[in-house]
């Protein structure tokens, strides 16, 4: 017997969220099955810091950004 497991799936996407400059925004992620989760500005992942911080429980991901800049956006 031979099978091959389907990828996890984005289940709900990152939406627009707006904040105002200095204050933090949280984004969010549901999947279709649990699995890793890396967080990409462009091609840079990001990297858990005082500016980013990354928490995930089962399919749900979270990336909360803290005193934004323009250059979040």
């Amino acid at each position: 017997l031979c099978f091959s497991a389907l990828p996890a799936l984005f289940k709900e996407e990152l939406r627009d969220e707006e904040a105002k400059e200095g204050e933090a925004v949280t984004l969010h992620c549901e999947l279709t099955k649990p699995a890793p989760v890396e967080w990409r500005k462009g091609r840079t992942a990001l990297k858990p810091s005082e500016k980013y911080k990354m928490r995930q429980k089962d399919v749900t991901a979270e990336l909360v950004i803290h005193s934004l800049t323009e250059s979040d956006a």
